[in-house]
């Protein structure tokens, strides 16, 4: 049995990942810790708030003191932290609480473990895991032609995001290999599902054709992306937890690349497909005009490209799949369509999250 610590546990990524691993092993001990800044939300945590097994802490990694108790109180053998500034448009106009957070927030969590669990010898022997949950925008971009990032790859950030969480990654591999703390490092490509924070592609987009707004379109669209069905990122996450060697980066990806005007496409084909045989939606979204006209498509607008946009990213998650048994399991053919139903049956949670101060921040990016 574990007891786990979960950095960013009401976040997208960690909500997710809290529920799959309940599933998995509910005989397991999870501590949620979270600032529950924008991002964070406690809703995205109702299916698991009534286990036995589930205690949630509103605190800042930043705050060390009180990872130290945590690890001391809860026994914690397992720290798996996800807590992570990672919207790239927000790095760029305001790039200082992404190194707060990402850079000092991951050593502020990496000496809280050293000095419980090396120092302290709190666990007396039992084994202990600092697992680090990354991205591929570390490696940089590709060309069209280039082979997709494996762990080899050098690191090649592009954004103040980027830059950040490739800090972290060498923080973490730093103290697996100066003090012996047992980390592991996972890099993992773009991910969607439920709960998605609606800045994000996926979900702005349906959340935008429900109030039929503009869908903006970076530049020529025509970046690409490997995206990820959030629930097989959790799947890749627990296999390097029971299977993974320590001090080891394993990528974790979909084998799925797209580019995001295509995304886009299909998100309004399949919303108009549900508008279309669910005789409810148009009551129920009344302003999404384009879509119970059948005409999603017609709210694309290019706008004028992201600063320093990578072109490409790919993941080659061949050392998971090999020495792990990695594999998605989600198509995204059903991943989308699964991703766009939960949309639209769960209205009440994305509209709590989308208050004033983030309707006028996105409006703003887009003018």
């Amino acid at each position: 049995m574990r007891s786990i610590l979960v950095t960013g546990g009401a976040g997208f990524i960690g909500a997710n990942f809290v529920q799959y691993w309940f599933t998995q092993h509910p005989q397991d001990n999870i501590l949620v810790l979270d600032a529950l800044t924008y991002a964070g939300n406690l809703a995205s945590l109702d299916p698991v708030k009534d286990h036995p097994n589930f205690t949630f802490v509103h605190g800042n990694i930043l705050d060390t003191n009180l990872i130290e108790e945590l690890l001391r109180h809860h026994k914690v053998d397992t720290l798996i932290h996800f807590a992570a500034e990672s919207h790239v448009d927000r790095s760029i106009t305001g790039p200082d609480a992404f190194l707060e957070t990402n850079i000092m927030g991951t050593h502020s969590l990496l000496k809280a473990a050293k000095k419980v669990w090396l120092d302290e010898n709190l666990l007396n022997g039992k084994e202990h895991r600092f697992h680090h949950v990354s991205t591929d925008e570390v490696y940089g971009t590709l060309s069209l032609t280039d082979p997709a990032f494996t762990e080899d790859t050098a690191y090649a950030p592009n954004s103040p995001y980027a830059a950040s969480k490739a800090s972290s990654d060498h923080l973490v591999r730093a103290y697996n290999e100066t003090y012996g703390l047992k980390t592991t490092i996972s890099n993992c490509s773009n991910n969607y599902g439920p709960y998605h924070f609606p800045e994000k592609l996926i979900p702005l987009v349906i959340t935008n054709i429900l109030h039929d707004k503009p869908l903006p379109i970076y530049g020529d669209g025509k970046q690409i992306r490997d995206w990820l069905y959030v629930e097989d990122h959790a799947r890749g996450i627990e296999l390097v937890l029971n299977k993974g060697r320590v001090g080891e980066n394993y990528n974790i990806g979909g084998h799925n690349e797209w580019q995001n005007i295509d995304i886009v496409k299909l998100v309004c084909k399949l919303m108009d497909e549900c508008f279309a045989k669910g005789e409810a939606l148009p009551a129920d979204f009344p302003q999404a005009k384009s879509a119970i006209a059948g005409n999603s498509a017609s709210l694309i607008e290019y706008v004028k490209d992201r600063l320093g946009h990578d072109r490409r990213y790919a993941i080659d998650a061949a050392k998971t799949r090999d020495e792990l048994g990695y594999e998605p399991q989600e198509s995204f053919e059903t991943g989308i369509r699964k991703t766009v139903e939960w949309y639209l049956n769960n209205e009440v949670w994305w509209l709590a999250v989308m208050d004033g101060s983030y309707r006028d921040w996105i409006s703003e990016q887009y003018k």
